[in-house]
């Protein structure tokens, strides 16, 4: 009686110990790295759409505050509008980590937004009673916290990203990565990060 649970036990103790060993190999050859760096990425890109988003939730009460001292200006509402529409319609999915195609879209998008933001409050310095607005003020204020807070998370996404990807190329991380499907992401590009970097502007003290 006492030999099946001798035998039992026994092979439960290989298992046990080839799981050990493979652990350990796994974690050698930076599997464990890549799980970490992995969703680091994915909660940086997280805090980058929330800023983003933020942003885009100030529009339209920015573009109807403006549309009553300026609706004539309607070329350049239109625009706003549009462009807001287009951001955040774009679908925000895991494969955009991945993606460069996709993730170059995700810049473009909020790239013509930030351009359209850019143009309204130009035309907004043509009406002093609007800049003068209570209401126009604490939403330039809003934006001009939300632009700073986009800036910082772009950039936190950006060393995450380096992180991870200086993982996927280093030896002997990489022949991890080829076995497991890992490459590196795309991050925003030098032309790309000018463009969207570069805060609407929104000083009216001057």
């Amino acid at each position: 009686m006492t030999f099946p649970r001798f035998s039992f036990f026994s092979r439960w103790t290989r298992l046990l110990a080839t799981a050990l060993v493979a652990g350990s190999l796994l974690s050698g050859c930076g599997y464990n790295d890549f799980q970490t760096k992995d969703e680091a990425t994915k909660a940086a890109w997280g805090e980058v759409v929330n800023q983003y988003q933020r942003r885009a939730d100030l529009i339209p009460n920015l573009v109807n505050t403006v549309k009553g001292y300026a609706s004539h200006e309607r070329e350049t509402l239109e625009a706003v509008t549009r462009a807001r529409a287009a951001a955040t319609s774009f679908q925000i999915t895991p494969e955009v980590l991945n993606n460069p195609e996709a993730f170059n879209k995700f810049q473009q998008v909020q790239g013509e937004l930030s351009g359209a933001l850019s143009r309204l409050m130009a035309v907004s310095e043509k009406y002093p009673d609007l800049k003068a607005n209570e209401n126009f003020r604490d939403l330039q204020s809003q934006l001009e916290g939300t632009e700073n807070r986009i800036t910082v998370a772009r950039q936190r996404y950006i060393a995450a990203v380096q992180d991870y990807n200086v993982t996927v190329r280093k030896f002997p991380n990489n022949l991890t990565a080829m076995v497991f499907g890992y490459e590196t992401k795309p991050s925003f590009t030098v032309e790309n990060e000018k463009a969207i970097s570069t805060a609407p502007t929104v000083d009216f003290g001057k």
